[in-house]
């Protein structure tokens, strides 16, 4: 199905002749050349890992205002896309036998169109599995001509940007409810947090080989160690640090050694999910179930800081899954539950507090002095980066399907996972 068609098939009979044309005017022309020319999204939340990106997105759209394509996904995946030279990626797992072939699809980014869908790994058997997760839930990463690409201890893998394979490595460890971690890169070492409920590890890959460079156990004796966190990668004072939350505790290690730079306790924190976010001097992440604390961590500490470094926390209104964003001196989060907070960054201070409606899994997204958040049935609540809470705009797509995805940026473009496709929305 050409991506004309898919439009086709959403756009009310009125509508079809003048979106079409200006849809393969785009795709045919402007579009191809602001995807050459715009900033790349790499990895989870994209440039850094921040959930920050640049300005010139869309407010507005719905199933037939503002979506340049739509492409249906086979499979199942919760993994993020990414976005390198005019390509989309992403991962998606299919039913195969008794078990599941674990791929890696490759998409036009200007027209939506599938250029190729590659079996990484194959699963044998039924594996348990959250009814939130997927077997393809940790988003790619690109670095230059190569893509990573993980599914927990059914395998990591590095390809080529055609998806080539470069090379392949199992991780040993007993997922609970399956994987959601995704891969980080610290200059040239792959760190992968490895929380299983039989054992728990950091582990530091080459990106060239793929052999291990170094493995630290988590130094903890979780109740639950079962963890799904993606690592931060940030500099302090000048030296290179990778953050890994897992059960009861945060650890920073050196990405070059694996090395503990410092670590703080949270003692009962498991099913750890939300990416920390550095900003305002400070490091922010959530400690996972039962009851889920945010914490504001001085970076700048050695050895056990858990009494010295942390800043401040907040309990009231604390996600489980979605990671949190830092604005200027504003901290924002939204509980899986669907209230929304502003704090202060430095003190944690409230600055409001506000119930958007539904349920959310994916990560909020900063954007020209807006916030986006997205709900797990595709409802986008856009609001006003400040002090003040301002409601800017709500957009649904998807039919209201599950969409647990969080966003990626392509030049000017959401593109946005639901269950079933990936939609590009842009202007």
């Amino acid at each position: 199905m050409t991506a004309t068609n898919r439009l086709r098939g959403t756009a009310p009979r009125e509508l079809r002749g003048p979106v079409i044309v200006r849809c393969m005017a785009v795709a045919g022309a402007l579009l191809a050349a602001a995807v050459a020319a715009a900033g790349e999204w790499h990895e989870f939340r994209g440039p850094e890992g921040a959930g920050h990106a640049p300005d010139g997105l869309p407010v507005r759209w719905s199933e037939t205002e503002n979506v340049v394509w739509k492409t249906p996904v086979e499979g199942l995946g919760w993994s993020s896309p990414v976005v390198t030279r005019g390509r989309v990626y992403l991962t998606t797992a299919t039913e195969s036998g008794e078990g599941w072939s674990l791929r890696l699809v490759c998409l036009d980014a200007a027209t939506g169109a599938t250029r190729w869908s590659k079996q990484l790994f194959t699963t044998a058997g039924s594996v348990r599995m959250h009814k939130k997760n997927s077997h393809a839930s940790p988003t790619p990463l690109v670095a230059g001509e190569r893509l990573y690409v993980h599914f927990g201890p059914h395998g990591t893998a590095c390809t080529t940007l055609d998806g080539d394979l470069v090379w392949q490595r199992r991780l040993e460890y007993e997922p609970t409810h399956g994987t959601g971690g995704s891969p980080a890169l610290a200059d040239d070492t792959l760190v992968i947090c490895c929380d299983g409920s039989d054992v728990q590890y950091v582990v530091g890959l080459d990106r060239a080989s793929g052999d291990i460079r170094w493995k630290k156990d988590r130094e903890t004796t979780p109740k639950k160690g079962f963890s799904f966190a993606t690592p931060a990668v940030i500099t302090v004072d000048g030296r290179r640090q990778v953050v890994c939350p897992g059960s009861d505790a945060v650890f920073a290690h050196d990405p070059r050694t694996g090395e503990t730079i410092w670590r703080v306790d949270y003692p009962g924190g498991y099913s750890v999910v939300p990416r920390p976010v550095y900003g305002a001097g400070l490091l922010f992440l959530g400690s996972g179930y039962d009851k889920p604390v945010v914490h504001a961590i001085d970076p700048g500490g050695g050895g056990n800081v858990t009494d010295t470094h942390v800043r401040w926390k907040m309990e009231k209104s604390a996600p489980n899954t979605p990671s949190l964003l830092c604005v200027g001196d504003e901290v924002y989060c939204v509980s899986d539950n669907g209230i929304a907070t502003c704090v202060d960054a430095r003190s944690g201070a409230e600055h409001w507090r506000q119930r958007l409606g539904g349920n959310y899994s994916a990560s909020p997204t900063h954007a020209g002095g807006l916030v986006y958040f997205q709900s797990e049935s595709g409802e986008a609540v856009v609001v006003k980066a400040g002090k003040t809470f301002e409601e800017v705009a709500r957009n649904q797509i998807g039919g209201g399907e599950r969409t647990f995805a969080s966003y990626a940026v392509d030049a000017g473009a959401f593109l946005i996972r639901t269950e079933s496709a990936l939609y590009r929305v842009g202007k």
